[in-house]
């Protein structure tokens, strides 16, 4: 059983998949050829599941961070004898710089390691799993290093050091002095591929230097953001950045599975798709930390996915896997343990079958966001849009999975009723451009009707507050989205009733914010939800409360690890990562929050960064 924590973690992407490297330098979870692909190195969910290991051979210390404005990782050993740097990153296409950010990434891993001081050993081993450990590959020595080969993926290792073959593992120890440096390159391929060929050297010092600028190209044509927590702001849009599948615009929850939500629990979900829910959330994020290019997209490709479906007359689906894919059937992977036995490990997400209605608003949301857009489609677009307003003003008064979904019997969430009233509220201020002025008063006549129920049946009196589902008791932070949607104003009583019960009684002892508090129908329980306190910190910003909104952002950035990457949830009593890692919401929750208490600075008439700095990554 693994004694790191998720924060022990850092990201490598190449915008088509993603590896995490610990802090003592094993990359313990890589997928190939893209982030929902079979893993090579997982570790994190099995101790015999792959990992690729290079650092110092006896006692160190370790600091690390991202080279400047980019996802390129440096970590430096500190040992009694000598100084190491190690830096790390999975190779972008040659010359990609910009908008092609990823758009030839030959699927490569570098590791690069330079002696700065005295003289350091170091040891290597690398143990290919291929298919989430069930393959233990065969092993043949190569001119300057040795090919891995094993069900359908074979990897390749090119190395200047000598290198041992013991079993499935390869394995080496080296000296190097001050001044000396030597590289390593993982290659992938199929194992009926021709061979790749090594790379030298030379080539991999070129493509790790060629890669940072490529990041750096990225980060300078695409970050404008100049408010509050700018380095915070614009690290998270790099990591939103490293979670987008290049060849379609898909931005995918998270790069793992199965980290759990509950530790040695059951909570344990794959996150590698890309979720119709965070759309709106997502598409606010990188207009702010990005840019308009990239929510362009997203948004064609989560139209191009979801197109058939209504079309069809089919109920729209949640998620989506990064290339359209409909079908993302859940399995377990009963041979591995999980991350500190926290199993079952779980490949697929069977919420792709739930109904969840809240989509609809997440959809028209995030079109009203880009509707500049529509001019450039074609009718069938618009034709799916309307669809998606018409589904939503039927569907409204059915029961269902919400939000968060529950794998309980459906409600009537509130949550889900509100953002059926914001699909049809934007195609409603959408109508001319999707020419469909012969639908508004009949979406008017629904929207009012929602907005009855939800006022009448969503807001309980004797809690005093929107609670989760019609008729119940139970508060949920998804009804921070009432003002943030502009349902009801910041300042309604109820608003401010709502805000002030879940501040109560679903905060922690840090000020973090917990999604809800009953029973879900899983067994087990789990942390503060880091996309929920920064709803908070954008609503109290909202209402001109820059005092409470800057406590609550700098409370939940201070979770992030040290080099600026948030997880899902946390463990107020342990004060540790939980959940998938990292989290794009979180992510696109700093950021939204950031952004929010920028324009509540603007509004005030503030100037400056009084309200609050963070460290840079």
């Amino acid at each position: 059983m693994t004694t790191l924590s998720i924060s022990d973690y850092a990201l490598l992407s190449d915008c088509r998949t993603a590896a995490l490297v610990s802090r003592m330098g094993s990359v313990d979870w890589l997928c190939f050829p893209r982030f929902d692909g079979p893993s090579v190195f997982a570790r994190l969910l099995g101790a015999k599941a792959g990992h690729f290991s290079l650092g110092p051979e006896g006692e160190a210390r370790a600091t690390r961070r991202y080279r400047e404005r980019t996802l390129v990782l440096e970590t430096t050993f500190h040992t009694p004898t000598g100084t190491v740097v190690l830096v790390d990153a999975l190779a972008l296409g040659s010359a990609e710089r910009g908008h092609e950010l990823g758009r030839a990434s030959p699927g490569v891993l570098l590791r690069h390691v330079t002696c700065t001081e005295g003289e350091v050993t170091l040891a290597l081993e690398l143990s290919a799993r291929p298919e989430y450990g069930l393959i233990s590959p065969s092993l043949r020595a190569r001119d300057s290093g040795v090919e891995c080969r094993g069900g359908a993926e074979a990897l390749l290792l090119t190395s200047a050091v000598p290198l041992r073959l013991e079993g499935s593992d390869v394995r080496a120890t080296f000296t190097l002095r001050a001044g000396e440096s030597t590289g390593f390159a993982v290659q992938h391929q199929l194992t009926w591929a021709e061979p790749a060929a090594p790379w030298t050297q030379e080539k991999i010092a070129h493509r790790l230097e060629d890669t940072q600028e490529a990041w750096r190209s990225w980060s300078d044509e695409h970050q404008s953001y100049e408010g509050p927590w700018r380095e915070l702001v614009h690290h998270s849009g790099r990591v939103l950045q490293g979670l987008t599948f290049q060849p379609t615009g898909a931005v995918i929850a998270a790069p793992t599975t199965s980290l759990p939500e509950d530790l040695g629990g059951i909570r344990n979900w794959d996150y590698r798709y890309t979720w119709m829910r965070d759309a709106s959330f997502v598409l606010d994020a990188l207009w702010v930390a990005a840019c308009p290019d990239e929510a362009e997209r997203y948004f064609q490709f989560l139209a191009e996915a979801a197109q058939s479906q209504l079309a069809s007359g089919q109920a729209l689906q949640a998620l989506f896997g990064v290339g359209g894919e409909h079908d993302l059937s859940e399995r377990k992977l009963c041979h591995l343990s999980g991350w500190r036995d926290s199993a079952p490990v779980r490949v697929g997400n069977d919420a792709w079958t739930q109904r969840q209605l809240d989509v609809y608003g997440e959809l028209l949301s995030s079109v009203h966001r880009m509707k500049d857009l529509l001019e450039k489609t074609d009718g069938t677009v618009r034709r799916f849009l309307v669809d998606a307003a018409d589904m939503a003003a039927k569907q409204w008064k059915e029961k269902d999975q919400g939000l968060w979904e529950m794998r309980c019997e459906p409600r009537h969430y509130v949550h889900s009723k509100l953002m059926c009233w914001v699909a049809l509220d934007r195609a409603i201020s959408l109508a001319d451009r999707l020419e469909a002025g012969n639908c508004v008063e009949r979406w008017r006549r629904t929207r009012e009707d929602i907005r009855r129920a939800v006022l009448e049946e969503g807001w309980n009196a004797q809690v005093g507050a929107f609670t989760q589902s019609f008729g119940s008791d139970v508060l949920d932070a998804a009804c921070l989205m009432i003002p943030i949607v502009g349902f009801l104003p910041v300042d309604d009583p109820r608003v401010r009733s709502t805000v002030r019960a879940i501040q109560q009684h679903l905060t922690d002892r840090n000020g973090l914010v917990h999604r809800y508090s009953m029973d879900d129908g899983m067994e087990g329980g789990e942390g503060a939800f880091l996309l929920c306190s920064f709803w908070l910190a954008q609503v109290q910003a909202m209402a001109g409360e820059l005092e409470a909104a800057t406590v609550t952002f700098t409370r939940a950035t201070s979770f992030a690890n040290d080099v600026g990457l948030l997880a899902e949830e946390v463990d107020e009593e342990r004060r540790v990562m939980l959940g998938n890692f990292p989290q794009a919401f979180s992510h696109v929750g700093l950021v939204n929050a950031a952004w929010a208490i920028s324009e509540a600075r603007a509004r005030l008439g503030r100037t400056g960064d009084s309200a609050g700095t963070a460290p840079a990554p």
